[in-house]
């Protein structure tokens, strides 16, 4: 099953097909064919789903197919071109970049990881490329795609191992 991310016109708002129409957000670059890191842009192509991630603190164990893990306080992932943990999952305090995946704002209480420059790594090609909730004022991403709560949910039951998110210019 391929869900897949249509931009719209303004460059950042998407609509998200698996079936049904999702809205959505990208990254405030807009697509990129050359992801790099930082350049908030949401890289074109069709990224695997790895697995599902998710806070239990906030939410019940979602219903999902994929590989599923709880995270924790001190779960991070790596974002630093220069360490060897690039793109990786990371436990915390870390001595490189990363971001934290426990976060105050809610966005990463439920997360589909992406494949995307993960097999291997390509140091400064882009990391942490998730698909997970959206802001509350539908502001864009450093890079992910977004989808309001409810509709992160109903995506999340309806993958499956080897479903692909596919990122069209």
């Amino acid at each position: 099953m391929d869900l897949t991310v249509f931009p719209t016109a303004d460059g950042w708002r998407a609509r998200l097909d698996d079936g049904r129409v999702w809205p959505c957000v990208i990254g405030r670059s807009g697509t990129t064919a050359t992801k790099a890191e930082g350049d908030g842009a949401t890289p074109l192509g069709a990224w695997p789903v790895r697995r599902v991630l998710y806070r239990p603190d906030r939410l019940s164990e979602p219903e999902t197919s994929l590989p599923l893990s709880a995270i924790a306080p001190d779960d991070g992932w790596c974002d630093d071109p220069a360490n060897p943990h690039y793109n990786r999952p990371v436990k915390l305090p870390f001595d490189g970049g990363h971001e934290v995946l426990w976060r105050d704002d809610g966005l990463y209480d439920l997360v589909v990881v992406l494949g995307h420059n993960d097999d291997p790594p390509t140091p400064g090609a882009g990391s942490a490329i998730f698909l997970h909730r959206m802001r509350p004022d539908g502001a864009p991403t450093e890079g992910c795609v977004a989808l309001e709560p409810a509709a992160l949910a109903a995506v999340v039951r309806a993958l499956r191992p080897g479903s692909r998110i596919v990122i069209q210019s």
